[in-house]
This record gives structure tokens, sequence and C-alpha cells, in this order.
């Protein structure tokens, strides 16, 4: 059997060991189809049913950026502002809809629509795939700042007011400033985070 490749100690850097979340940024903008190619990658990570439930709005114009202003908590403001793009991570709580398209080989739509998990599914995996985005972002070269320090209602009354998304997390993505980084904080070893049975 084959052994499967891995990134070398360079990738793992650029993605984990020396990426961080950034606060501020440099003045140098975001091509849109960076954007697209990040995307791209984030969607093929896997998630439940390939339900795929998360939706992006790229915040880039100044039209945009004024709309997203009030929803922002106040620490969060001038760094959001001065971001070249800010995601809004948001999940469809209709996701069970594209089922037939995503998951043709089941009837994989009975498994949700109606059901009281399905808006836990659909938040669950939303996340998982804003994972992927971050990491796809990094691959890609850029930063990224991802925050909950937002009024979410107040979001979806300017972004989704039709109801078809409901924002859970923003990500500001640009090419941070490495002058305004905090120390980097402790993480937990191994043995405080995880065990082999």
């Amino acid at each position: 059997m084959t052994a499967t490749a891995s990134l070398d100690a360079a990738a793992l850097d650029l993605l984990f060991r020396d990426a961080r979340s950034h606060n501020g940024w440099v003045d140098a903008p975001v091509d849109d189809a960076v954007l697209r190619e990040a995307v791209d990658l984030a969607k093929m990570g896997p998630t439940a049913a390939n339900s795929s439930p998360l939706r992006i709005v790229f915040v880039k114009s100044a039209e945009a950026k004024a709309k997203l202003k009030p929803c922002l908590a106040p620490g969060n403001v001038d760094k959001t502002m001065a971001a070249p793009v800010t995601a809004i991570l948001a999940f469809d709580p209709l996701f069970y809809d594209r089922l037939p398209k995503l998951f043709p080989h089941a009837d994989a739509r009975a498994w949700f629509a109606g059901q009281p998990h399905a808006e836990g599914v659909a938040r669950m995996n939303a996340t998982l795939q804003a994972a992927y985005l971050l990491i796809a972002l990094r691959s890609l070269g850029l930063d990224t700042g991802p925050m909950t320090g937002f009024d979410a209602a107040v979001c979806d009354a300017a972004f989704f007011a039709d109801g078809s998304a409901r924002a859970f997390m923003l990500l500001n993505i640009g090419r941070g400033d490495p002058a305004k980084l905090f120390a980097r904080s402790p993480r937990l070893d191994f043995e405080e985070m995880a065990t082999i049975a």
C-alpha cells in the first residue's frame, strides 16, 4: 500500500505553526479570484451527507462595509473597517433542499427536513466549513482574523433579510500587519486535550 503524501514543514508552518489571527492590516487589496479559489478549496472538505450549509458574503465595497459596521462589537470596528475583506459566514437553515443535488445516493433531504436537529446540523457543518475556508485562505498566502463579536440578528437583517442564511462568524481577510499582533497565547499540551485509547 502506497503511503499518502504529507505536507512539508514549510507548509505546516504556513497553515498552523506560524499562522496567526490578525488584528491589523496593511493596505493591500485582495483579488476576487483568490476568494473564489479559496471557496473552491474549502468546499472540498467533508460535511455530513455532503450538506455544505455554509453561505458567505464577502464584504469589500464601501457600501457593504457601511452596512456591516452597525453589526460590530465596539472593539471590532476599527480592525474590521480596515480589513480589505470581511467574510460574513452563515449557515443555510434550509440546507437540506439542496441535498438531492449534493447527496443523490439516497433521499437525504428526508433525514433533515422538518427535524428538530436540522439547525444544529447546519450550524455545526457550516462551522466546519468555516475552518476549511480559513485554512484555504492561509494556503493561498492571505491572513485571517476570525471573530464572533458582532450582533448576528442585526447582521442577518442587513444581509439576509429574506431568511436565506443566519450569520455565526465574521472573518477578516487580507495581509496582516505583524506590528499589530498580540503575543501568541499558550496552547494546551497533548495530555490536557487528548488521550489515545
